[in-house]
């Protein structure tokens, strides 16, 4: 449909005055438009919408888990997957709340599925480009805000008041209900934007956690909300994963569910693709394939393995072409403070130089003393950066974190888009291993 059809079509449905601000933003009327061909889906659902920097998808699958075990008929849609109740697609593109006319289509098919509730991931972008238009959120999770997209939104206050447009919508809907990290320095924003309001945190909030239990595998604690002891065992590993059951257990508190439905919906999420994923061929040391990105997951998900690891820590991750470069100077010097070995490799470089971008990053690790073909290497081909990761690094005990792709299935170069498996290479880079370098089978 034409940037004119639009105008013309969605001109009739809005007040003059609404219609004259929203006219200059193309995303704006195309938003407006697909959502009213379509009937406004959304507006059949009980829709909860979860931002923030780190930790969306997770906290999603999370709440997603506790509402189906339930027996709430609910949809999920987020960066790895989408669909109803058990059955989620992988998502293939490279963006979390998809273009309009794709996620007006997906509501829609909910709708027809009578579908009750959806849980929906939502990011600064699909927020200031109007994507989401017509999306009644009645519950707005925030997991944290911390410096990412600024390449896009210019200044982190920009990029934070866009986050804050689905607490100020979920305002004026439903339960009007903001549940808030109270451990994030931009906590008592997000409070103030909504009527009702849970917190949680590992040090601060309604939630707090109790007598935590971290183990390789995942972790256990006790939570008591408003007189009710929640035990909840985590199967997804890290001290940030108690962080993101904490806000799905505040949902599913809220919403007044079962005692038991929250405690199993987040003991029987056993995994989220793309996130602490562990490989296992019977290799003699720990490979893990993770999607963090940002300084801010950096600092949680290496200061975690840093403390389990008993051998090297070993990471192998890059920094995305045409997105936020002052970041990976950051990236490069949390990494160098927290691994012993980083193995510094291509994540989408589109058409940015990729050597330029390995040589940012690299700048950042030698800050901690991170010396060139010694502890830090530079192998531009991602597949190739993950061979030598485990053909030449690995070493008994070690733990070897691949950072950047997690589950997408593309990867974008200069010359175009190629199909991508983050977890396959890795499987496959250590099923080519010699046999010395495995677990015997006698053991």
């Amino acid at each position: 449909m034409s940037t004119k059809k639009v105008r013309d079509y969605v001109k009739p449905l809005l007040p003059k005055q609404v219609f004259k601000a929203i006219e200059p933003s193309g995303h704006l009327l195309e938003a407006v438009a697909l959502s009213s061909l379509s009937g406004r889906p959304a507006r059949k659902m009980h829709v909860i919408g979860v931002t923030g920097t780190n930790g969306k998808t997770t906290t999603s699958f999370m709440i997603h888990s506790i509402l189906v075990e339930a027996g709430l008929k609910t949809a999920l849609m987020t960066t790895v997957g989408y669909g109803i109740d058990h059955n989620i697609a992988p998502q293939i593109e490279h963006m979390t709340t998809i273009a309009p006319a794709v996620l007006q289509r997906r509501l829609k098919a909910f709708k027809q599925a009578n579908v009750d509730w959806l849980v929906m991931e939502v990011t600064s972008h699909a927020l200031a480009q109007h994507r989401e238009w017509g999306t009644p959120y009645e519950i707005a999770v925030m997991t944290n805000i911390t410096h990412e997209h600024l390449d896009y939104h210019g200044t982190f206050e920009r990029y934070r008041k866009a986050k804050l447009k689905l607490f100020k919508i979920a305002a004026r809907h439903g339960r009007k209900l903001g549940v808030v990290n109270a451990d994030d320095p931009s906590a008592e924003l997000f409070a103030a934007a909504i009527p009702h309001l849970l917190t949680y945190g590992l040090k601060n909030g309604d939630a707090k956690p109790e007598n935590i239990q971290l183990r390789p595998d995942g972790s256990s604690y006790d939570v008591t909300l408003e007189g009710t002891t929640y035990h909840i065992e985590c199967n997804i590993p890290g001290e940030f994963n108690v962080a993101n059951s904490l806000a799905a257990v505040c949902v599913g508190h809220s919403l007044g569910l079962p005692k038991e439905s929250i405690e199993q919906g987040i003991a029987k999420l056993k995994e989220v693709e793309g996130r602490m994923n562990a490989i296992n061929e019977g290799q003699v040391y720990s490979a893990i394939v993770d999607f963090a990105h940002t300084p801010d997951a950096f600092e949680r998900l290496l200061s975690d393995l840093r403390k389990s690891t008993k051998g090297k820590l070993v990471a192998v991750f890059g920094s995305a072409g045409r997105r936020d470069v002052a970041k990976r100077a950051e990236q490069g010097k949390i990494a160098g403070k927290y691994c012993d070995e980083l193995v510094l490799t291509e994540e989408d470089d589109r058409d940015e130089g990729g050597n330029e971008i390995l040589e940012q990053i690299a700048s950042g690790a030698r800050e901690q003393g991170k010396t060139d073909d010694k502890d830090l290497f530079k192998v531009p081909g991602r597949t190739e950066a993950i061979h030598f990761a485990v053909t030449r690094v690995a070493k008994p005990e070690d733990t070897v974190i691949f950072l950047g792709k997690g589950h997408e299935k593309t990867i974008e170069r200069a010359d175009g888009v190629y199909p991508w498996n983050e977890r396959d290479e890795v499987t496959r880079a250590i099923s080519r291993q010699p046999t010395v370098g495995r677990e015997s089978q006698d053991e």
